[in-house]
This record gives C-alpha cells, sequence and structure tokens, in this order.
C-alpha cells in the first residue's frame, strides 16, 4: 500500500512540475517572448536539470505550451458536448464546430502560435518528433468520421489534407495579413471553404457510386 501511494504521489508531483513549466511557458510567450527552457524554469521555480528533462528543447516545450490551453476543448466541440438537438452524425455541422473552434482558438493564442510556427518553420525534420499541426489533423477525421466509409478511401485522404489548408494559425495568418479580414470573417471564409470542400468530395463520391 505504501508503495502505491507513493508512486502516485511521484506522478501527481510530475505532473504539477509539467503544468507550471507550461503555464511559465504560456504567460512569457504571450508577454511576446520567444523564451529558452532555461528561462522558462526560472520563471517556474524549476530546477533547469528537471525542466530539461520534461522539455529537451525549446520547441519542444513552445509547441506543447501552445496546445496546452485548447487540449480537449476542440474534441468536445466536434461532438457537439452540452448542445441541444445536434445530430452527431451531421457531418457538415461537425466539421462547421471544428472549424469554429479551431479559429477560435489561433485567435484567442494568435501570438503564441505565431511563434510556435517562426520556431519550427525551416527546422530539419526529426522522425522521432510529431509534426506541428498533427491534432488538426485528428480533429479533421473526428469531424469527418460519420462520411468516411460514403467518401471511400482516396476521397477520404484527399479532403483531410485540403480541409487542412483552410483552418488552423496558417489560415488565419493568410486571411488576417493577406487578406486584412476580421477575426469573424476570417472564420466565416474557412467555415465556407470547408463546407464547400465536404459538399464537393461528397457529391463527386456520389456520383462514382452511380455509375458503377
Amino acid at each position: 500500500m505504501a508503495t502505491t501511494t507513493l508512486s502516485s504521489e511521484r506522478i501527481q508531483q510530475k505532473h504539477r512540475t509539467r503544468s507550471a513549466l507550461l503555464a511559465a511557458a504560456i504567460a512569457l510567450v504571450s508577454a511576446g517572448g520567444a523564451p529558452s527552457v532555461s528561462e522558462v524554469a526560472d520563471a517556474a521555480q524549476v530546477s533547469r536539470r528537471t525542466a530539461y528533462r520534461y522539455f529537451p528543447t525549446q520547441e519542444q516545450l513552445l509547441v506543447e505550451a501552445s496546445l496546452e490551453g485548447v487540449r480537449g476543448i476542440i474534441s468536445k466541440a466536434i461532438e457537439g458536448a452540452g448542445a441541444r438537438g445536434h445530430d452527431a452524425t451531421d457531418v457538415e455541422a461537425r466539421l462547421d464546430r471544428v472549424v469554429h473552434a479551431m479559429q477560435q482558438s489561433a485567435a484567442e493564442n494568435e501570438q503564441l502560435l505565431r511563434s510556435m510556427i517562426r520556431l519550427t518553420v525551416g527546422a530539419p525534420p526529426d522522425p522521432a518528433r510529431l509534426k506541428r499541426g498533427y491534432r488538426r489533423i485528428e480533429w479533421i477525421a473526428q469531424a469527418l468520421a460519420p462520411a468516411k466509409k460514403a467518401l471511400g478511401k482516396r476521397r477520404y485522404e484527399r479532403l483531410v489534407s485540403a480541409l487542412a489548408l483552410c483552418m488552423g494559425i496558417e489560415a488565419l495568418i493568410v486571411l488576417r495579413d493577406l487578406r486584412g479580414l476580421t477575426e469573424r470573417d476570417a472564420e466565416d471564409v474557412s467555415r465556407w471553404a470547408a463546407r464547400t470542400l465536404l459538399r464537393e468530395s461528397l457529391a463527386d463520391a456520389k456520383d462514382a457510386r452511380r455509375t458503377r
């Protein structure tokens, strides 16, 4: 029993240490900085040696920090958690929800995500490290799940790739910086593009079935 309690306490302590480091990183980046692991460790009052055990590189730390605030929120939004009268199989509605959740999150964490892009674009590929944006693909796949079979493998994969272009921080940057759109108008464009891609893909799949 004592061993089990000790193990549980260690797990909880590790969780608290990791959370403290991420909270410090978020605060520093939101203030406009691009802190090193050592700077984050000092701000969190954690030893630098410990901080590097959790986050060996600055990139890894900042990427994790940028995602911490939206963990679980978008997945729940896709399923319409807490909403009344929604249809869990309505793919267009599910896609609308993921676009809204992602673009709202991107706008709220814009400075943090811009810093993440600045640090990761052009970095040499590392097979051992997850690519930036992998969660976006997971959320898109979750939204499309009810239509995956109807689309077929080729159309489904193509649609996931196309949708990845029209949501997330990169889409927000293009629409804000290049087009000068407001946050709301930028989201409307992303939603329209996502709906158009979905409708075209479903229509294409339907036509293909008719001609068989």
